[in-house]
């Protein structure tokens, strides 16, 4: 049951972020979809991921996005006509704009659907019969200390057999903390 109703704060803070006008307010809202998608990497057993997801995801990002507000308008909508939300007449190809919505939807649909079929040969959530808990986990139990030299068995996973998705993840924070530095430094006069 607890599964259906953080769906459903997924779904309703997607939607309110979308239909805000208030940019502040859509940054809040977007912290709090991290928050509970951290939630949900947790109670799938996906610690790591989790983590990354809070520290990325509701942290960092909302730390970055802060900054560009900052730097821009808090209203997404000053009163002003936009020429993307109203083109001119005589610039707007609509079909053009038809064949592109049609491919994009397209894409979409095929994407979907390869991704549909690619889930069907996955073996069942918590299945003990898995490739996975077959095989790999009894390894990494039993042979981590000998192969890695790390006493702490998770420790050795994350740094030495997953070490490259570990640096990623190193990389992806380190590049968003230096995005927030370079936003937030001022321009010295001249």
């Amino acid at each position: 049951m607890i599964d259906f109703i953080l769906l459903f704060f997924l779904v309703v803070c997607a939607m309110a972020a979308i239909w805000m006008k208030d940019l502040l307010s859509a940054i809040i809202i977007l912290a709090a979809y991290s928050l509970i998608m951290a939630v949900i990497w947790t109670r799938l057993n996906a610690v790591d991921v989790a983590f990354t997801e809070a520290a990325v995801g509701a942290g960092i990002t909302t730390v970055l996005l802060m900054a560009v507000l900052s730097r821009t308008q808090r209203r997404e909508d000053n009163g002003q006509k936009s020429e993307f939300k109203n083109p001119k007449p005589e610039t707007r190809n609509s079909k053009l704009i038809a064949r592109h919505s049609i491919l994009s939807l397209i894409i979409v649909l095929v994407t979907g659907a390869v991704l549909v079929y690619g889930t069907i040969d996955m073996p069942n959530f918590g299945d003990p019969n898995a490739p996975a808990n077959l095989h790999v986990i009894e390894r990494y139990i039993e042979k981590s200390y000998e192969e890695t030299g790390v006493v702490n068995f998770v420790t050795a996973i994350l740094a030495s057999y997953r070490g490259y998705d570990t640096l990623g993840e190193v990389v992806v924070i380190f590049t968003a903390g230096a995005c927030v530095i370079l936003l937030m430094r001022r321009k010295r006069e001249q």
